[in-house]
């Protein structure tokens, strides 16, 4: 083994079906491996258990307890390895300090995070959880060596208890998400408006149902949402598709607006805007809530529209569906950041930076 090798083992909580270990972790897997970093994915929790929340329904609790003998596993290996690069938490719902001695203190750490994984504990309604768990990750942070944070308001969390945190956003590969312009010229007669997610965001798109049931009454809009479970499949004049890592930037490329609509509340202010960064990178104009890092990405009449009420949704939307040449400055303009600042090539330097200097 050469010297410029560093040899990572990546604990993500989830397999590579669910985008936050996807696009966090896997995606760099082969860009590191030319630069000398050979990273190993070690998931907590199976594909098959992503698979059955996207299907909505429950998973044996043995598969479940599986995915900890297997982290056990993982930890214990971690003599083999340089850096860990621990993504989220190590064993959900366990004490952080039972996690610690199951640590090789000779074994640097990388923590990272897209979500506010720490609010599932401050904030669980059992006042039992909160008690007991509601500073569990802080043993991991003050035990790390560097914090990725997908945001500013999970970076303020980190940076308490591990002071060399960083802002890394979450990215896409722009070689493979392409403008959908450049790939299919000849569109439908009326405008697609699309959102993806999963039957938990969906809640989000709630609120916004009776507008665009008006305007598809109208017959102004087609409405296509990607990835909503069979039971909240309800609205028979809607689109909907099942989502899957093979069809999910083509899914993309069929819509013509971009939506990523959110409550304004802790959990959502952590999260890292994945779908608006999807979109752009798609080409399209997007409108957001003005929440959390939304309001960072999307710029305001450049690239897309924040709306807080649903008079100002309404009129988002009208303006985009009226207005063509807007969508495409706008598509432009939002593919043209997304290869700045959110894309896999520009944040390469700083994810292998940021796990060769741990390891110095």
């Amino acid at each position: 083994m050469s010297e410029r090798e560093l040899r990572v083992l990546a604990l993500a909580k989830y397999g590579e079906l669910a985008a936050s270990s996807r696009q966090r972790m896997v995606q760099y897997r082969q860009p590191l491996e030319t630069q000398g970093i050979l990273l190993k994915f070690a998931p907590l929790l199976s594909n098959e258990y992503v698979k059955s929340i996207s299907a909505e329904r429950g998973m044996h609790g043995w598969s479940v307890l599986q995915g900890y003998f297997r982290r056990v596993r993982q930890l214990l290996s971690l003599q083999n390895f340089d850096v860990a690069w621990v993504q989220c938490d190590l064993l959900p719902y366990v004490p952080g300090f039972l996690e610690r001695p199951l640590l090789p203190n000779t074994i640097p750490i990388v923590y990272d995070c897209d979500d506010a994984i720490f609010h599932t504990y401050n904030l669980h309604k059992n006042p039992l959880v909160r008690r007991v768990l509601g500073r569990k990750l802080e043993p991991l942070l003050r035990r790390a060596k560097a914090a990725t944070c997908g945001n500013d308001y999970l970076k303020a969390y980190a940076e308490q208890y591990c002071p060399n945190s960083a802002v890394v956003p979450t990215v896409v590969d722009t070689q493979i998400y392409r403008s959908r312009d450049t790939l299919s010229p000849e569109r439908p007669a009326r405008v697609t408006v699309g959102w993806i997610g999963s039957p938990s965001t969906w809640a989000y798109v709630k609120p916004l149902i009776p507008i665009l049931r008006d305007l598809q009454a109208k017959n102004e809009i087609s409405f296509r949402a990607v990835g909503v479970g069979a039971n909240s499949r309800t609205i028979d004049q809607f689109e909907f598709a099942d989502w899957t890592l093979n069809t999910e930037i083509k899914d993309i490329q069929q819509f013509d607006i971009g939506i990523m609509p959110l409550t304004d509340d802790p959990w959502s202010r952590g999260k890292c805007g994945y779908k608006l960064i999807q979109y752009m990178a798609c080409g399209l104009p997007v409108i957001a809530s003005p929440v959390g890092v939304n309001s960072k990405i999307v710029r305001h009449g450049e690239n897309g529209f924040l709306a807080s009420t649903e008079r100002e949704w309404a009129q988002a939307l009208a303006t985009l569906i009226a207005n063509p040449d807007l969508r495409a400055r706008m598509g432009a303009a939002g593919r043209a950041l997304v290869e700045k600042e959110y894309s896999q090539h520009s944040q390469l330097p700083r994810i292998a930076e940021i796990l060769r200097s741990v390891a110095a």
